[in-house]
């Protein structure tokens, strides 16, 4: 297995306090840490708003026009996104997911059938049909620090989200020009570095934060020619999430063979279990926020010789 021809190698030390790195083929875990631990996931859950929004098939083309609806009276944040500004619903859900705009999130959720009540539960319904039963949403945007989730439930999330084109097509966008109600040009730029910079070969990715959820990232990446879904979640500083994730590539290249050799052989047996293993429900309860990163609890569980049943447990059934 995977997990115990890596367990000789030296561990990383990573800043995020929960962290989970998938075989994106296989489903097989190559690094844990307190990936049950349920946590704010801030901006991350622009990624089920916009999987409720491309499910509804509402017309994209439609325009949407910025109401005081969308300013921030909870967190108090600022938006360069001007109330009067109109934008088509495409439009908008490219700034939100590809520079997490809060008030273009919160228009697309007004918008729908039902209004914003609607859109939120549609999302949790959503987060239930995939499985993630760890998770919960009260707002679009992140803001609401009650939208909580586990790495576990987010790495499904991830997964999910990788079978929409637009998704895959807009968190990956680097920059987009629009323009404002007053005329004037907005340059707007993805919120996340890595795919700024272009050295990784990145599908899809949503970054977070808020001070409860600290920095938060998850996406899915080719490393080494696998496709990894990788969750970082509650890191300290601004370049902490990222650090972590050249952290996390630098120590698996550093070991091609070791994980890379066992694809095949992995996905295989993958398969047969699913076939054969009746799969139950992962025995864990669901724990209280932390109370700060540095009372977290650190289980780091990384590449232990687990048997690939256990992955099945963990992120239970119907992984393809």
């Amino acid at each position: 297995m995977v997990a115990s021809q890596m367990a000789d190698y030296s561990v990383p030390r990573l800043n995020s306090q929960s962290v989970l790195v998938l075989n994106g083929n296989t489903g097989e875990a190559l690094y844990e840490k307190n990936i049950h631990q349920r946590m704010p996931i801030a901006s991350i859950s622009k990624l089920m708003t916009a999987m409720v929004l491309l499910d509804s098939e509402l017309p994209m083309e439609q325009s949407v026009t910025i109401s005081d609806a969308e300013i921030d009276r909870l967190k108090k944040t600022h938006s360069r996104l001007m109330v009067g500004t109109t934008l088509s619903r495409k439009e908008l859900l490219l700034l939100a997911l590809m520079s997490s705009e809060n008030r273009a999130a919160a228009a697309l959720a007004r918008s729908y059938p039902g209004g914003t009540a609607a859109f939120v539960n549609r999302m949790n319904r959503k987060a239930r049909s995939l499985g993630m039963h760890d998770t919960i949403f009260y707002d679009p945007t992140g803001l609401d620090m009650r939208n909580t989730s586990t790495a576990a439930d987010l790495a499904r999330m991830v997964k999910a989200a990788h079978n929409y084109p637009l998704i895959r097509a807009f968190t990956t966008t680097q920059e987009h020009q629009i323009v404002a109600a007053n005329n004037r040009l907005l340059q707007y730029r993805n919120s996340n570095a890595l795919v700024r910079g272009g050295d990784w070969d990145i599908s899809v990715q949503k970054t977070g934060y808020i001070q409860e959820a600290g920095r938060c990232m998850v996406m899915q990446a080719t490393v080494g020619s696998q496709p990894l879904i990788i969750v970082l979640l509650a890191a300290g500083g601004s370049s902490a999430r990222v650090n972590d994730a050249k952290t996390i590539k630098t120590w698996l290249e550093s070991h091609p063979s070791s994980w890379m050799a066992v694809t095949k052989v992995g996905r295989t047996a993958w398969r047969h279990l699913q076939c054969h293993a009746v799969f139950t429900p992962y025995p864990h309860p669901i724990k209280p926020l932390p109370q700060s990163p540095a009372t977290a609890p650190d289980s780091v569980t990384p590449l232990r010789p687990k048997r690939l049943t256990s992955a099945i447990n963990v992120h239970r059934s119907n992984w393809h």
